[in-house]
C-alpha cells in the first residue's frame, strides 16, 4: 500500500533556523510542498523572499514555488534581527544570487489557494511572523475549516521573552496578525467547526532544542546513514555551516554559549510527523467532544459549503467520528485558553494563557510545554545527513 502524501504549505521567514527547517522539509519524501511563503521578520521580506530561494536552489529544488508575503506588520513599523541572522538574514552563508524567481502569486493568495486545492488535507506550519496568514484569513475566511492542522511556532507563557522582556520575535513582530489567527483558528476549534486546535510551540519549550558545533560535524561526516548523499547536498550542508557559525557567535554573544537555539525546525517536523501518525493510526478529532467533527467541515449545516470540502473520503468519517487524538511528537502539550495582548505599554505582543480558567473561556490551543529535545535532534541529524530521499524514523 502506498504511503499516504502529506500535503503542507510553509510560511517562513529565513532566518538560520528557518534554513534549517527548509532543508529538513526537503529530505521527506512523502511531503507534498504546497508551496513556501516568505514574510518579513528576520530580515526585509525581499531578503528573506531571496534566501528561501536560494537555499532551495542550492538543493536544486527550482520547482518550488516562492510566495512572497508581506514587507510590514498590519499596525506598527517593521523591524529586522539582522544582529541575530546577519545582514543578509543568512549568517555567513553564500546562497546563489541570480536564477530561481518569486511567484507572482503572493503569500495570502498562495494561502488561500493551497488551503482550497487541499480541503481538511493541508498541513499548516507557520514559523514566521503572522502577517501573511492574517491576510489570507481576510481573502479566505473558511481557512480554519479548510487546513487540517495549523502548527505555529511563537509566544512566550509566563517566560522571559527573547525579544523584549516578556515577549518572542514571531508575536511581537505583527502581534495584531498572531490575535487574528488564533483567534480565528481557535474559534472555528471551539465551535466544532474544526476537529483540531492551533499548536503553539512557544520559546520557553523550543529553546530546548539546541544546535552544537559537535552535533553540525555529525550532520556533516560521510558515515553510513549517507552513502548515497550528493555532492550538491553537502555543497548544500557546507552553506548551512557558515550560516550556523554566525548564529553560534551570535548566541555566544547573547550569554547562551556557541551553540544556537534552533526553533523552526522542530515545529516543522512535529507537524510531519503528527500528520504521519494520525494517518497510520487512524486518530483523528477531539479528545472528549461527542460530536462528529467530520460533519462541521462537511455537511451544509454550517458556513462551510465548498463542494469540495464535502467530498473528503467516506472512511475518513467514520475515524473522524470516533474523536480521537494523535499526539504532538516528541512533546507534552496541554490545552488553554490563548490571547494576545495588543495595549499594554510593557507587555504588547506577550502571549497569555489562562491556566486557571480566570476568563471562563473554553480552550482554543494546544500549548507544546516540553518536548524531548535529544530525540527529534537525532531526528533531524538522520534526515539532514542523508539529504533528499526519503523520510527517517519518529
Amino acid at each position: 500500500m502506498p504511503q499516504p502524501r502529506i500535503p503542507l504549505f510553509l510560511d517562513c521567514d529565513p532566518g538560520i533556523d528557518d534554513a534549517i527547517a527548509l532543508g529538513y522539509l526537503l529530505c521527506q519524501d512523502d511531503v507534498d510542498i504546497a508551496g513556501i511563503a516568505a514574510s518579513g521578520g528576520n530580515a526585509p521580506v525581499e531578503q528573506t523572499t531571496r534566501n528561501a530561494l536560494g537555499w532551495l536552489q542550492l538543493a536544486g529544488r527550482t520547482d518550488i514555488c516562492v510566495h512572497p508575503g508581506a514587507d510590514r506588520p498590519l499596525a506598527q513599523d517593521a523591524d529586522y534581527a539582522l544582529e541575530t541572522h546577519g545582514e543578509t538574514g543568512a549568517g555567513y552563508a553564500r546562497l546563489p544570487l541570480e536564477g530561481l524567481p518569486p511567484s507572482d502569486t503572493d503569500a495570502a493568495h498562495a494561502w488561500a489557494a493551497a488551503a482550497r486545492a487541499h480541503p481538511g488535507e493541508l498541513i499548516g506550519v507557520l514559523v514566521g511572523p503572522a502577517t501573511n496568514l492574517a491576510l489570507a484569513l481576510d481573502l479566505e475566511p473558511r481557512l480554519p475549516q479548510l487546513i487540517r492542522r495549523l502548527f505555529i511556532m511563537g509566544g512566550a507563557f509566563n517566560y522571559r521573552g527573547n525579544t523584549r522582556p516578556t515577549t518572542e520575535w514571531n508575536v511581537t513582530w505583527d502581534p495584531e496578525a498572531a490575535s487574528r489567527v488564533i483567534a480565528a483558528f481557535g474559534q472555528a476549534y471551539i465551535a466544532g467547526d474544526a476537529p483540531y486546535a492551533p499548536v503553539m510551540a512557544p520559546i520557553e519549550a523550543t529553546e530546548a532544542v539546541v544546535m552544537t558545533p559537535e552535533r553540525l560535524a555529525k550532520i556533516r561526516s560521510r558515515g553510513d546513514l549517507s552513502p548515497n548523499r550528493t555532492p550538491q547536498w553537502s555543497t548544500w550542508l557546507d552553506q548551512l555551516a557558515a550560516a550556523l557559525r554566525f548564529y553560534f557567535e551570535f548566541h555566544e554573544w547573547d550569554g547562551h554559549g556557541y551553540l544556537a537555539h534552533i526553533h523552526d525546525p522542530y515545529v516543522l517536523a512535529a507537524a510531519i510527523e503528527w500528520a504521519r501518525q494520525a494517518e497510520t493510526t487512524g486518530k483523528v478529532g477531539r479528545a472528549g467532544n461527542d460530536r462528529d467533527p467530520f460533519t462541521t467541515i462537511a455537511t451544509d449545516e454550517l458556513r462551510v459549503s465548498d463542494e469540495s470540502i464535502r467530498a473528503v473520503e467516506p472512511d475518513r468519517r467514520e475515524v473522524m467520528a470516533r474523536g480521537d487524538t494523535t499526539p504532538v511528537p516528541w512533546a507534552e502539550t496541554t490545552q488553554a485558553a490563548v490571547d494576545i495582548e495588543l495595549t499594554g505599554t510593557l507587555t504588547r505582543g506577550e502571549t497569555v494563557a489562562d491556566w486557571l480558567g480566570r476568563w471562563n473561556r473554553p480552550a482554543n490551543a494546544e500549548i507544546i510545554r516540553r518536548i524531548d529535545a535529544e530525540s527529534f535532534l537525532d531526528n533531524l541529524t538522520e534526515a539532514l545527513q542523508k539529504g533528499p530521499g526519503g523520510p527517517t524514523q519518529p
